[in-house]
């Protein structure tokens, strides 16, 4: 994101943390409306994002249009003090588009056309559906540029759709051909020559179909790219829209935490503010550590900035086989967690519960009982204690660790056809992350071609596809003193997929001073024992699911597998240490490891109570408990909790699900938890 463009500050300034939710009138009668304003005044909402799904209101009939409705919206909430984050209506085509435009509903890879009754029934590379969605998106520009309610653009909803029609495999094509310029080339990169795949000519290309066996998993790693790609061709051709009307409004769109599908990294520098849609599996007892984890990888999509947690619930979803809600406290729990990891504006779907359609049963800030409810009591509640954060807006948050994650590698690394399909990107990312987050540690996400130099602590828990320019690059930062850690199945294949031949990891050997010959996934947990110079407790540890036949080649052998073979390793390469890890690890053990890799990088650490989460934010301090028990936390110093203005002296006691933002009191010692 461009430091000249419009961003999230430009929303803030002048209300400081962001709160409000979807808001969706359509849906209600227009005496409601005015309620709906005075409620948003009550709560302390500053912000509502209307009209992501109201296409059919606005454009009733091709080229029919229907302000006047939304006219009256915009201005009620401008004088109720509530900015708007306006949305174009391209998620949901209204039915007149596929019903006169068939081709316009998105194929699935069996070949069945998806048709309208739902949402999101388009197809990326439809021309008509880019024409009239350009439509309405102009014409929105065009009538509410420049009203004093707009505070920011909000484009589509949550892209994710994929189509294999023929309209996209003719995109596909000519996006292939501008990647390779003549078909002996794709070939080259696709490693046609296996089960006669040769193409003569780009006509022959078709998308991957379902086939009777495996499909080419160098042709599907171009598909997902191309797929990510044409989504935000679509994006970016509603942006400039607005931009080329509204030159200073930032415009957003919401992501939705680690999909899979579109890589938020290509898509995060085209965007002014980036957004995040949030919905925790309750019933996950890791959902407090995803969570952290998404919340820092948003805060990394733009840049250390802030961002903005887009969609949330209140209570319990309506999409999950058994829905639970949430106990009271969690709502104010799990928003404080996103405002201390860089959230400057946290929102909630939706306003007001649908009494009808297929989200009738989703939880709202006004539930269809209405505002005299503990539900709503709890929204209000919560809206007085973000405008006491109102200073907040705008500070950072700092981290000298960084974990590696890169959508290319996370495709490639899951296609059909591997060693096992129990290694699972996301999780290993997950795994070890859970370290870092019970000791304190705060961390970015970066890719492997990031800048690495402002980071002590650079994690690589599953690399499997990875460039030999990034693989210089990490071994260059070893060199010059950072310390790196790698996972299993990492540095196995290049940018086409195509697997590196001899020892692996074969880019990182070097660095690494350990290689490979086999991988061996087991079926049943495999005993490792920690080599006795090590110091580390006990004889050793259990791992899971995988292991490799592995030599050290320069490395210190840390732990070893039954047979002997090294199973961790450690290596002093130029000023730097750079480790791997030919496994996954009991949790136990894990945390173990994660304690001499930060000892290594020399990043303290600090001893919180199961279940406490502390984030420093700007001056802040932020301490969560996420569990059902009270918690006690010790620190330093006097200081004060701006929540409730209570005084505290050398700690602070957390009731269950509770939360206390510290700051330091001028002249005492350092606010933060006792370090180790």
């Amino acid at each position: 994101m461009s430091a000249d463009r419009p961003g999230l500050h430009t929303v803030t300034r002048g209300r400081g943390l962001l709160f409000g939710g979807d808001y969706n009138p359509e849906q209600w009668p227009e005496h409601v409306w005015a309620e709906d304003a005075a409620l948003m005044r009550a709560a302390g909402v500053n912000l509502v994002t209307v009209g992501v799904f109201s296409w059919g209101r606005l454009e009733p009939s091709p080229g029919e249009r229907d302000f006047a409705w939304l006219d009256r919206v915009l201005d009620l909430m401008h004088d109720a003090g509530v900015a708007v984050d306006l949305a174009t209506p391209t998620a949901s085509p209204p039915p007149w588009m596929g019903h006169r435009w068939p081709e316009t509903l998105p194929v699935d890879e069996n070949g069945t056309t998806l048709y309208y009754g739902a949402r999101n029934q388009w197809c990326p590379s439809s021309p008509v559906y880019r024409e009239k969605s350009l439509e309405i998106t102009t014409a929105l520009a065009e009538r509410y540029a420049g009203h004093p309610a707009v505070a920011m653009w909000h484009v589509g909803n949550e892209y994710g759709q994929v189509c294999y029609c023929d309209l996209t495999a003719a995109n596909f094509r000519r996006w292939l051909q501008a990647k390779y310029h003549d078909i002996s080339a794709l070939n080259d990169a696709w490693g046609t020559t296996f089960w006669s795949q040769h193409y003569s000519g780009w006509d022959e290309i078709i998308p991957p179909r379902t086939a009777p066996y495996i499909v080419n998993p160098s042709q599907k790693l171009d598909w997902a790219r191309f797929c990510s790609d044409a989504l935000l061709a679509q994006f970016t051709a509603e942006r400039d829209v607005l931009r080329a009307y509204s030159p200073g409004t930032p415009v957003t769109t919401n992501y939705m935490g680690f999909f899979k599908p579109v890589d938020y990294w290509s898509w995060a520098p085209e965007q002014d503010v980036i957004s995040n849609d949030w919905y925790p599996d309750p019933t996950d007892p890791r959902f407090p550590v995803r969570a952290a984890l998404t919340h820092d990888l948003m805060r990394s999509l733009a840049g250390g900035t802030p961002w903005m947690l887009m969609e949330q619930s209140t209570g319990a979803v309506n999409w999950r086989p058994h829905n639970l809600p949430k106990p009271a406290g969690q709502l104010r729990l799990e928003s404080l967690q996103a405002v201390a990891r860089g959230a400057d504006g946290s929102c909630y779907f939706q306003w007001r519960q649908s009494s009808f359609g297929a989200e009738r049963f989703h939880s709202s800030m006004v539930p269809l009982a209405g505002p005299d409810t503990a539900a709503h009591a709890e929204v209000r509640e919560h809206g007085r204690e973000l405008r006491k954060l109102k200073d907040v807006a705008g500070t950072a948050v700092s981290a000298q660790v960084a974990l590696l994650h890169d959508w290319h590698s996370w495709w490639a690394a899951e296609e059909r056809a591997r060693p096992s399909d129990r290694l699972s990107v996301i999780e290993q990312l997950t795994d070890y992350y859970h370290p870092l987050w019970r000791r304190g540690v705060t961390a970015d996400l970066a890719r492997p071609s990031s800048a690495l130099t402002p980071y002590r602590l650079v994690i690589a828990p599953d690399l499997f596809l990875l460039s030999e320019t990034d693989a210089a690059a990490l071994t260059e930062y070893v060199r010059n003193g950072g310390v790196l850690v790698v996972g299993p199945f990492s540095g196995v294949a290049d940018p086409r997929g195509h697997l590196y031949t001899g020892r692996f990891p074969a880019p990182l050997r070097e660095v690494l001073g350990v290689s490979g010959e086999a991988w061996r996934p087991v079926d049943q947990p495999v005993q490792c024992s920690w080599r006795d110079e090590t110091g580390f407790n006990g004889p050793g540890f259990t791992a899971r699911d995988w292991t490799e036949t592995l030599r050290s080649d320069g490395a210190d052998v840390i732990a070893t597998f039954d047979d002997g073979g090294p199973a961790v390793t450690r290596h002093r390469f130029g000023a730097g240490i750079a480790w791997y890890v030919g496994t996954i690890p009991d949790a136990a053990a894990l945390a173990e490891l994660t304690e001499r890799f930060l000892a290594d990088a020399g990043v303290p650490g600090t001893d919180l109570p199961e279940g406490v989460e502390a984030v420093r934010r700007g001056d802040l301090l932020f301490l969560l408990n996420h569990g059902d028990g009270t918690a006690s936390v010790a620190f330093e110093g006097d200081a004060v909790d701006v929540l409730t203005g209570a005084p505290l002296h050398n700690g602070a006691t957390l009731a269950p699900r509770g939360v206390a933002i510290l700051r330091q009191h001028a002249g005492t010692g350092t606010t933060a938890p006792a370090t180790r």
